[in-house]
C-alpha cells in the first residue's frame, strides 16, 4: 500500500507528533507544570506568581458583566471543558465500554467505591469536629493522566490492568463529580438554575430531533454554563450535563458504510486521471461523497472527545497545575505537614485509596461478584491500588472548593504534594518490578 507522500515540514515536527501521542506524554507535561510552579512561586519572582493569577479578566453581555481573576476563570471556565470531556468519556464508557453492563462496570466501579470511601472516612476521623473536617472529599479522587502516565512507563503490564485502571479512574471521576454536586454547594439561585435547565432540555430536544451540528452544541452549552456559574452549583457540572446531551449515534451503519465506501473507490479508480497535480472534477466530487459519507460514519460524541482531547490534556490541565500547584515549600516545611488536614489528606490518599481498592476487589472476587481482568494477579492489583493515591488534579480542584481559608487550602496541597509523590513512587516501583518478573 502506497503511504502518504510527508512534507518537509511534516517530517521535522513528526518526532513532536510521536511524542505527543505517547500515552504517557500528558502525565510528564502535567508534572513539568507542577515542577515550575513549586519553583516559580518558591524563586525570588515568588510575588509575580501570584499576582499573575489575580488579574482580573471581565466579559460583557449586554448589560451583564462577568469579571473574575485569571484563576477563577481557569478553575470555573477551563476546567468545565475538561469535566466536558470527562462527561464525554463516561456516557461512551456507559454505552460501549467498560461501564456498559454491570458486569463489566461492578468490578471497576465497585474498586472506585472502596478508593472513595475508605480514603473520606480516614480524613474526617482524623478532622472529627474540627473546622476543617469539610475537607473529607479532598482525598476520594485519582489522577487518571498521572496514574495513567506512570503505568505506562512502568513496563511489560498487561493491557487488561490498563484498561481497567481506567475504568477505575472514570468511576472515580464519576463519584467526585456528584460529591462536588451535592457537597460542595453552598447556595443555590433557582432562577438562574432554571434559566440553565431551559437551555439543557433545548440541548436533550436538538439530540432527540436529530441536531448534530457542533456549534449547536457549543453556543447553547456556554448558556449552560453561565447559568450554573450564575447559580451557585459548581459551573464545572455544567460541563458534565452538557456532555450527556451530544448524540453518540452514527447517521449510517457499519454495512452501509462500507459498501457505499467500496462503490466510491471504485468510481474513484475507474476516472482517467488528469495526469497532473490536480484531479479530475469527477473525482473531486467523489472525494467530496466519501467525505460527507464519512461524516455520516462518525458519531458527534466521539469527533468532539477526540478534538478536544489534545487541548485538554496539554493545555488546560497543564494550566489548571500551573496556577494552583504553588506551593511554598519554607525552612518550616516539615513543621508546618504536621496538622490535621496534612495528614488526613496524605493517609487518605495513600492508605485509604489502597486498603479501599484491594479490600473491595477481594471481596468482589471472593463473593463471586466480580473477576480480575484477565492475565492481572494480584500484584498488579496492588500496584494499581497504589497508584490511585496520586489524586494531584482532582484532588486540588475540590480542594479550593472544601477551603475558603488560604491556610487550610495550603495544607491541603501540602498533603496532596506528598501522597502524590510517595503514591506515584511506590506504584510505578513496585509494578515496574512486576512487569520485570
Amino acid at each position: 500500500m502506497n503511504q502518504v507522500k510527508k512534507t518537509p515540514i511534516e517530517k521535522i515536527i513528526a518526532p513532536v507528533s510521536r511524542f505527543i501521542h505517547l500515552e504517557y506524554t500528558s502525565g510528564i507535561i502535567l508534572l513539568i507544570s507542577v515542577i515550575i510552579a513549586i519553583l516559580w512561586a518558591n524563586s525570588s519572582f515568588g510575588e509575580s506568581y501570584h499576582h499573575l493569577w489575580e488579574i482580573d479578566f471581565s466579559i460583557a453581555f449586554g448589560k451583564h458583566v462577568l469579571n473574575k481573576p485569571l484563576h477563577i476563570w481557569i478553575n470555573d471556565g477551563l476546567m468545565a471543558l475538561f469535566f466536558f470531556v470527562i462527561g464525554l468519556e463516561l456516557k461512551r464508557e456507559f454505552m460501549d465500554g467498560e461501564l456498559s453492563s454491570l458486569k463489566k462496570a461492578a468490578m471497576p466501579m465497585g474498586a472506585a467505591l472502596g478508593g472513595m470511601l475508605f480514603p473520606a472516612l480516614i480524613y474526617k476521623f482524623l478532622n472529627i469536629n474540627a473546622p476543617t473536617s469539610h475537607g473529607w472529599g479532598i482525598p476520594m479522587a485519582t489522577d487518571i493522566a498521572f496514574a495513567l502516565a506512570l503505568l505506562s512507563m512502568a513496563g511489560n503490564i498487561p493491557t487488561s490492568v490498563k484498561v481497567f485502571l481506567s475504568a477505575l479512574a472514570v468511576a472515580d471521576d464519576l463519584g467526585a463529580v456528584m460529591v462536588i454536586a451535592f457537597f460542595y454547594t453552598d447556595h443555590v439561585n433557582f432562577a438562574a438554575l432554571g434559566i440553565a435547565g431551559i437551555f439543557l432540555l433545548a440541548l436533550i430536544i436538538g439530540n432527540k430531533m436529530g441536531v448534530r451540528n457542533n456549534a449547536f452544541y457549543l453556543l447553547i452549552g456556554v448558556c449552560v454554563w453561565i447559568g450554573f456559574l450564575l447559580s451557585g452549583v459548581h459551573a464545572t457540572i455544567a460541563g458534565v450535563l452538557v456532555a450527556f446531551t451530544i448524540p453518540a449515534m452514527t447517521r449510517i451503519d457499519e454495512n452501509a458504510y462500507s459498501n457505499n465506501l467500496r462503490k466510491l473507490s471504485y468510481e474513484f479508480e475507474k476516472e482517467i486521471p488528469s495526469n497532473s497535480t490536480l484531479t479530475t472534477p469527477e473525482q473531486h466530487r467523489t472525494i467530496q461523497h466519501v467525505k460527507s459519507l464519512s461524516l455520516a460514519a462518525e458519531t458527534p460524541l466521539q469527533k468532539i472527545e477526540h478534538a478536544l482531547h489534545p487541548w485538554v490534556a496539554f493545555l488546560i490541565m497543564p494550566l489548571f497545575a500551573l496556577s494552583n500547584s504553588g506551593i511554598l515549600i519554607g525552612s518550616d516545611f516539615f513543621s508546618s505537614v504536621v496538622n490535621p488536614v496534612t495528614i488526613g489528606v496524605t493517609s487518605g490518599l495513600i492508605i485509604g485509596k489502597f486498603t479501599g481498592i484491594l479490600l473491595f476487589t477481594w471481596a468482589m472476587v471472593k463473593t463471586g461478584i466480580g473477576v480480575l481482568p484477565a492475565q492481572a494477579t494480584w500484584k498488579h492489583i496492588t500496584g494499581i491500588a497504589l497508584l490511585a493515591g496520586v489524586g494531584f488534579t482532582m484532588s486540588l480542584f475540590i480542594s479550593g472548593l472544601a477551603f475558603k481559608d488560604p491556610v487550610f487550602v495550603q495544607q491541603a496541597k501540602y498533603g496532596i504534594l506528598i501522597a502524590s509523590v510517595l503514591a506515584g513512587l511506590g506504584g510505578y516501583l513496585f509494578l515496574r518490578r512486576v512487569g520485570r518478573s
